[in-house]
């Protein structure tokens, strides 16, 4: 929502006139000087929306507020120019309304269209998320990573590497939505307050890593590249099977972690739809995109979310810090899944993260079944998955 700013208003009259905290409006605007506020400068405040209201008779700004648990001056911010002692029936007013529901719907296929609306949204009604390209698909779509908060511990997690692992990115940004909701509202989630989270923690999140392998899943293969996944496929359909991108290369097998080794035992020895770790690592523009992010931000911690097993992953070749041992622990009692340290297996993401910097690495594998994982187990994985989320920023 945004208001013009009057004579004598400050950010921390309207932290107190709609009840947001003062640093998430001031993290909203980013870019001005609290102290230089000037009249009818347009200043965002977070976590409310804007609706017209028709005006009926024996409407008053005192009941109207009062019905949405405001003060008047929050309607008279909005309706400079309407006299509050006259208002005329019919009449068109607007009022802030406060967004205490999600706006992310998980339950439901969720494409890279479906992601970017979501993304859009929340970042009309959360104005201090920032939102940045960090890359682009092989097919152009951008690869977009989410920031939350400015804290020194920089955490970041992923999703949907795999594309029939797609329900990872709509439990994700669930999570996300319920995460920006605690703040504005000032709510707990699992009983714990978010407020320090935000403060103490920079939170990453790229929630769609392959976004081409994702809308092939669930949309079928676009016109431009139809011969070419269509071979790969058996001339089959159905996708549902499809993990790579959409040249037919695993993105999770693309990193220079004992590489070789993958490269040679693995079945696939050209494109595919899973399994093939490329002709050499990091080919993949997907690949290449997440690799500069970590050299670039140098995460105290990565996640990176995959469907099968109930389970997770948090070393590497003995190569990981001795806190990763408290994380794996903290995430088994919070979540039930079974914390496994070492597997045969390279080349992935997180391999590749806790040998670069020597940081805390976890692969988590939501639920149990065949991918893709139905959407009536949504709730079940939001449920494991929320206190990894979690702990993963509080400790």
């Amino acid at each position: 929502m945004k208001v013009l700013v009057r004579k004598g208003d400050t950010l921390w009259y309207y932290s107190n006139l709609f009840t947001i905290p003062l640093n998430l409006i001031l993290d909203s605007n980013s870019t001005i000087k609290p102290t230089e506020l000037e009249i009818s400068q347009e200043i965002k405040i977070p976590g409310f929306q804007v609706t017209p209201y028709q005006l009926k008779r024996g409407d008053t700004l005192w009941k109207l507020a009062t019905e949405r648990n405001l003060p008047v001056d929050a309607l008279l911010l909005l309706n400079s120019k309407i006299n509050p002692n006259q208002l005329p029936i019919g009449e068109t007013i607007f009022l802030p309304k406060r967004v205490s529901s999600p706006v992310v719907v998980g339950k439901k296929a969720y494409t890279f269209d479906v992601l970017l609306k979501d993304i859009n949204d929340l970042k009309k009604i959360y104005p201090f998320i920032n939102i940045r390209t960090i890359g682009k698909s092989v097919l152009g779509k951008p690869l977009q990573e989410i920031k939350v908060g400015k804290g020194n511990k920089k955490v970041h997690i992923n999703a949907s590497f795999h594309a029939n692992e797609w329900i990872t990115t709509a439990i994700l940004m669930k999570i996300l939505n319920s995460y920006l909701l605690s703040l504005t509202n000032s709510v707990s989630i699992k009983g714990l307050s978010t407020m320090p989270l935000y403060q103490q923690t920079e939170l990453s999140i790229v929630p769609m890593v392959n976004p081409d392998g994702v809308n092939l899943v669930l949309k079928g293969p676009p016109a431009e590249t139809r011969d070419l996944v269509m071979s790969l496929n058996g001339d089959h359909t159905d996708f549902t099977g499809w993990k790579a991108n959409i040249r037919g290369v695993d993105l999770n097998n693309q990193y220079p972690a004992n590489w070789q080794i993958e490269k040679e035992r693995k079945e696939a020895q050209a494109p595919a739809p899973r399994d093939y770790p490329g002709d050499a690592p990091l080919t993949e523009p997907e690949a290449i995109a997440m690799a500069e992010l970590a050299n670039e931000r140098r995460f105290d911690r990565l996640i990176a979310l995959h469907t099968q097993g109930e389970e997770f992953y948090w070393g590497y070749e003995r190569l990981e810090p001795p806190e990763s041992q408290d994380l794996a622990a903290e995430f088994t009692k919070l979540s039930g899944y079974k914390a496994v340290q070492y597997i045969d297996s390279h080349a992935g993401y997180k391999d590749w993260f806790i040998q670069e910097f020597r940081k805390p690495g976890f692969t988590i594998e939501l639920g149990k079944g065949i991918n893709p994982l139905p959407l009536s187990q949504s709730d079940i994985l939001y449920d494991k998955l929320v206190g990894i989320f979690l702990a993963s920023l509080y400790m």
